[in-house]
């Protein structure tokens, strides 16, 4: 099946500072991918550019096989709700219609029903809304739109626990009736984790990782015990990760573990512990991004 959107050898510069670096990744139709990274790691920026936001410095990004750029047909086919989303200042229930107007498979039933969910105050300035419910605003817009590739970029700031789930619990109901590429950026990993079907991960304006979400669970295990049986066990497996507190110590290692390996270290007496996609995905990036981590890439 051809990929919905394809970054073939995208890089994006800003005064010398690389944010995206040589970025070549495809997104498949109907999956939902977790875009995972470090702040400053070139999500964002991605996200910008395949949404003709920006302009590559190099490379090309095609949009079911055209280039998104000033291709208002293309664009109509993407949703992208952002945490700076900036909206006109105008009442909530204009804000939605005006979105209602633009996306072709915009459906109404579906955005009453988010705007119930997350109580929003239709009659409200959106300027005058709380950082929550501005968030909410988007989330219905994105939802809503059932746009056949819909780009969240940390769309839930200010929501609370409770609103966040409803944004997952509606995500995904209405994803298995209507399937689109989704793709989302997030730090809050664990709690996306199952509903994710594909992962990549960027870190210092590179992918790091371009897999399934189901190969990457179990990908890695915590050993820990006496740190000498933990070195011992570890032998010559790919650390990624560790930790010691005198005589004890752990050491996360890529796996899984053979039954052999598991019997091996229950005779040590070392526990062996799954890793969760969330911690993997930090020890993997770790402190790859170095310095360029700090640099501000502009928003």
């Amino acid at each position: 099946m051809t990929p919905a959107v394809v970054v073939d050898h995208v890089s994006r510069r800003y005064r010398g500072v690389t944010a995206l670096d040589d970025v070549s990744v495809a997104f498949a139709q109907g999956s939902i991918t977790g875009l995972l990274g470090r702040n400053g790691a070139g999500k964002s920026t991605l996200m910008r550019v395949i949404t003709a936001q920006e302009f590559a410095s190099a490379g090309t990004v095609l949009v079911h096989g055209r280039n998104p750029v000033e291709h208002d047909d293309v664009l109509r086919r993407m949703s992208f709700v952002k945490e700076s989303q900036v909206y006109p200042d105008i009442k909530v229930k204009r804000v939605i219609e005006a979105a209602s107007w633009f996306y072709p498979d915009w459906n109404h039933e579906l955005a009453g029903r988010l705007i119930d969910d997350f109580n929003l105050p239709l009659k409200r300035p959106v300027k005058k809304l709380s950082r929550g419910l501005h968030s909410a605003v988007g989330i219905v817009i994105g939802l809503a739109s059932r746009a056949e590739i819909t780009l969240f970029d940390e769309p839930y700031l200010g929501l609370d626990a409770v609103a966040r789930q409803i944004f997952y619990d509606r995500l995904l109901e209405d994803y298995a009736q209507h399937p689109r590429t989704v793709l989302l950026s997030t730090h809050l990993i664990d709690e996306v984790a199952n509903l994710l079907e594909h992962v990549v991960v960027i870190s210092a304006g590179r992918i790091v990782v371009d897999e399934p979400a189901d190969r990457l669970r179990g990908r890695a295990v915590t050993v820990s015990g006496p740190a000498a049986a933990v070195e011992d066990f570890v032998g010559r497996r790919e650390v990624i990760g560790r930790q010691g507190i005198g005589s004890l110590a752990s050491a996360t290692v890529t796996g899984p573990l053979d039954d052999l390996a598991l019997a091996r270290a229950r005779e040590m007496n070392l526990q062996i512990e799954p890793v969760s996609l969330q911690e993997y995905v930090v020890r993997t990036v770790g402190s790859a991004a170095g310095p360029r981590s700090m640099e501000r890439i502009p928003a």
